[in-house]
């Protein structure tokens, strides 16, 4: 009897964590490196195991981090309460972010200074984004910060570190001179095959905080909707569309094969939800539409690479 006593309270203790880490919300992380991985094999570029693997339990974990002080830090002010007391709470913040810290301190030891650079300041901003006097999710800066953090990070960490040195940037320092070159037709490259992620991690951002509009003005928080009005949903309409663009000329300029055009089909189930979204942005109902284009578009995308190293 105490045997499935103790069993029943690991099985209601994983879900809490599981609850209060939102884990469910970290497709944002994983389609991104699933994508680069996909990339990676359309190149015929080996993986280095080793870095490649300390680098996505150093971000997964930090993402799970990032979730877990967001909650801890929202809850002293919306009335919801934690899945578990604020000591417990804090411990686990306190843990993940001990071990995400010291796997990323191992990856740029193994790596080099950009990848350390780069790495710290995704903690950073990790860390900032809820905590501070003036957090990030109080600004109107968090689409452009979970975009460009989630969407095109991820992608060139993980390119960076697979690819020949120097086929991105080259940053030298020594005691007298700080030397820093940018290729510009590879980053331009990275731009376009990382705007599906970009754009659609920005809207779901977006759509979180049109939804939370006038909660989020009661409490403080002026967003990227409070100064945008209703043209919000214009460029949460618009953003969408870029994606499309963009694959359509990455393709066109033979960064991607045109094995990768069916992708663009899904354009029709996208356009349905941005116009369902449009009729009724209400967080219960609609919201979850931004996650379900997520889902589409860098699902999709992460297939066709995919494919096209197959048949390619």
């Amino acid at each position: 009897m105490q045997t499935k006593t103790v069993v029943v309270n690991n099985h209601s203790n994983t879900r809490k964590f599981l609850e209060f880490v939102e884990i469910r919300t970290k497709i944002t992380s994983l389609f991104p490196f699933l994508m680069s991985l996909a990339y990676l094999f359309y190149r015929r570029q080996p993986v280095n195991t080793e870095c490649t693997l300390l680098f996505f339990s150093s971000m997964f974990l930090f993402d799970l981090t990032t979730t877990a002080i967001n909650n801890y830090i929202d809850t002293k002010t919306n009335g919801q309460k934690l899945s578990f007391s604020r000591g417990t709470a804090k411990l686990i913040i306190y843990l993940l972010f001990g071990v995400s810290t010291a796997l990323g301190l191992t990856l740029a030891y193994r790596t080099d200074l950009v990848v350390l650079l780069l790495g710290g300041l995704c903690f950073l901003c990790g860390v900032f984004y809820t905590w501070g006097p003036v957090p990030i999710s109080r600004l109107p800066l968090g689409e452009i910060f979970s975009g460009l953090f989630y969407g095109l990070f991820i992608p060139f960490l993980m390119l960076y570190m697979n690819l020949p040195s120097g086929t991105f940037l080259t940053l030298m320092v020594d005691w007298h001179t700080i030397r820093f070159d940018l290729n510009i037709a590879p980053a331009l490259s990275l731009l376009l095959l990382s705007a599906g992620p970009i754009c659609a991690t920005a809207n779901i951002m977006l759509a979180n905080n049109i939804c939370d509009l006038e909660k989020d003005i009661t409490v403080g928080r002026y967003t990227l909707p409070y100064f945008f009005g209703k043209n919000a949903l214009n460029v949460f309409a618009g953003l969408y569309y870029v994606t499309y663009l963009t694959w359509a000329t990455a393709i066109a300029l033979g960064i991607l094969s045109p094995v990768c055009l069916p992708a663009l089909i899904t354009i029709i189930p996208v356009h349905k939800n941005i116009c369902r979204f449009r009729a009724e942005h209400i967080k219960e109902k609609t919201f979850v539409l931004s996650v379900q284009n997520y889902i589409i578009i860098v699902g999709a995308q992460t297939i066709m690479i995919f494919l096209s190293g197959l048949f390619i």
